[in-house]
């Protein structure tokens, strides 16, 4: 398979693995009818205000491969969108790229997109679920790259479409006599999988004003013998026919019949009483009414009945890009540049997640926030039980220090259309908080004992803890993994008291007590068990904060 080679590449390719996992803490004056979605749902809806790639790490400890459809609105990188460089790699060339906005004539303006794309790429791929989709909007700036990279994280064979949808256009262009390219027309959606035997189910979409019935060309190109077969004295010499021969039988004969029965006195029959013959007979008889005739040229042509809706192509011509008007609609005034239309993210939803009322949805690039009211009116529609999740950076700057894209655009829009179209929806509102590790903690900024855990779980075990009702403080017990691993954290978030804490022999014997026979793996500041008795009663010791982010093997 060919790779594609940038700047930076081998420094950033595993840098998601050396970003540290942080906190995520609530903001609950922020918050909007948080219990209308906390029924059967470990958090509900979820707007996170911070840097995205430092929120997906975040998210890993309890929705690692849980999220059935992720949806992004990444920078094109166009050159006039001003999106800036900020992850801070330890390396001599990202310390100069960071708070640098990208320009146009910035050389190295497409090693930058994708070393800032290639860590939160990997990190949504250990987010999604193994029958989970992936969708990216993207024009023709960095599409070419953004397939090729997709290709190396997610395997090529995950590749599945490019779904073209229509765009706005602005042309500048008439007032010139030569142009260096045709106006832009339409953007596109770049659709993976995790897994690439995975299939989606069918997917149908609903046509405005429906499909007029008609007669279609009964001839198809491929090409099967058996299907080829004498039918009005016609017998193709290549190709074959849509039906066995059978069935256009049949259907030649429903065709006499409705003309006896609609024919009568009159020369003519129109498309309406052939339709309506058709829907008649379909319920009188409660089967599949086919017609067939002769066209004007003499060729077999079959019936095409009416229809709400049709399967789905990757040409999304039908909706229109009316984000603006809808998020216009909300705030009364142009707020946010090109927001995604509320219909084309409903569509991406029903399709990444095939028909599932109950699913986990997340938009890193959260924007003007049309995720996650797509969520909402399509669980009002159907009544499902939809968690959203979205991300979105304050992206403040030296000029504009109190901006706040995440809390004045993202939540405001959420809260005015739970208003406005009366959901029967909330979200929680979190910020990215401290980094849970080694420095941090030893500096004395303390995550809180569940936080902890919570880390300290999906460390240990690569998985997201389900039962977080077990949790207890009190006797340190964090939760089980398989049938002969337990988990304890011996912490207190109090500077003061923690490097007084250990592992005592009293305890120890407390814990295994109450899981006998079963390993236990302990995290504490220290230990003042003897080896001997740790080996008798299958403890191994983990050190807090030193050893904190050693992954274990339980068994």
């Amino acid at each position: 398979m060919p790779v594609l080679q940038f700047k930076g590449k081998n420094t950033i390719w595993n840098h998601h693995l050396a970003v540290p996992y942080h906190t995520l803490e609530p903001v609950e004056k922020l918050d909007y009818k948080p219990q209308n979605h906390t029924a059967g749902k470990p958090a509900g809806n979820l707007i996170i205000e911070g840097d995205n790639l430092l929120a997906l790490k975040a998210l890993l400890p309890q929705y690692g491969g849980r999220v059935k459809c992720i949806y992004i609105d990444p920078p094109y990188n166009t050159g006039t969108e001003n999106w800036v460089y900020n992850d801070n790699v330890n390396h001599p060339m990202f310390k100069t790229w960071l708070g640098q906005t990208v320009g146009k004539d910035d050389l190295t303006r497409h090693d930058k997109w994708l070393c800032m794309m290639t860590p939160r790429l990997k990190l949504l791929r250990e987010l999604l679920s193994d029958d989970g989709a992936l969708f990216i909007s993207i024009d023709d700036n960095e599409i070419y790259s953004l397939i090729q990279i997709m290709g190396e994280i997610f395997g090529p064979n995950n590749f599945r479409n490019i779904i073209v949808i229509r765009r706005g256009i602005k042309s500048v262009q008439a007032q010139f006599d030569t142009v260096d390219r045709l106006n832009y027309g339409c953007e596109y959606i770049v659709v993976f999988t995790k897994d690439e035997n995975y299939k989606f189910k069918k997917f149908e979409v609903e046509l405005e004003n429906g499909k007029e019935g008609g007669w279609n060309n009964h001839w198809r190109g491929t090409d099967r013998p058996t299907m080829r077969y004498a039918l009005f004295d016609i017998t193709p010499e290549n190709g074959q026919w849509r039906w066995s021969k059978s069935r256009s039988l049949v259907a030649i004969d429903n065709y006499a019949m409705m003309l006896k029965e609609l024919k009568k006195n009159e020369e003519t029959i129109t498309q309406e009483e052939i339709d309506n013959w058709y829907k008649k007979y379909t319920e009188d008889n409660g089967e599949d009414s086919d017609l067939l005739r002769l066209s004007s040229t003499g060729k077999p042509e079959h019936y095409i009945p009416p229809s709400d809706s049709k399967l789905a192509s990757t040409h999304w011509n039908d909706i229109k890009p009316n984000g603006s008007s809808q998020l216009k609609s909300l705030f009364g005034k142009k707020v946010f540049d090109n927001p995604k239309s509320l219909d084309l993210v409903k569509r991406l939803i029903q399709f990444g997640s095939d028909g599932s009322k109950d699913c986990f949805i997340l938009d890193s690039f959260a924007g003007s926030g049309t995720t996650m009211q797509a969520v909402m009116e399509l669980n009002k529609e159907d009544g499902g039980n939809r968690t959203c999740i979205m991300i979105q950076m304050t992206e403040a700057t030296k000029d504009e220090p109190k901006k706040n894209i995440c809390k004045d655009i993202t939540r405001e829009r959420v809260k005015r259309a739970i208003d406005k179209y009366q959901y029967q929806d909330g979200f929680q509102y979190l910020k990215v908080g401290i980094a849970i590790d080694a420095e941090t903690m030893l500096s004395g900024n303390l995550p809180a004992w569940k936080q902890l855990a919570e880390y300290v779980y999906y460390l240990c075990t690569g998985t997201h803890l389900k039962e977080k009702k077990d949790l207890d403080e009190k006797t340190y017990y964090v939760g089980s993994f398989g049938s002969n691993t337990v988990i304890y954290l011996v912490y207190k978030k109090d500077i003061t008291v923690l490097p007084k804490m250990a592992i005592t022999l009293d305890l120890a014997k407390t814990m295994a007590a109450a899981h006998p026979k079963k390993k236990l793996i302990i995290y504490a500041p220290a230990c003042f068990l003897e080896e001997t008795f740790m080996e008798d009663n299958k403890i191994e010791f983990v050190g807090i904060p030193y050893n904190l982010f050693k992954r274990m093997e339980p068994s």
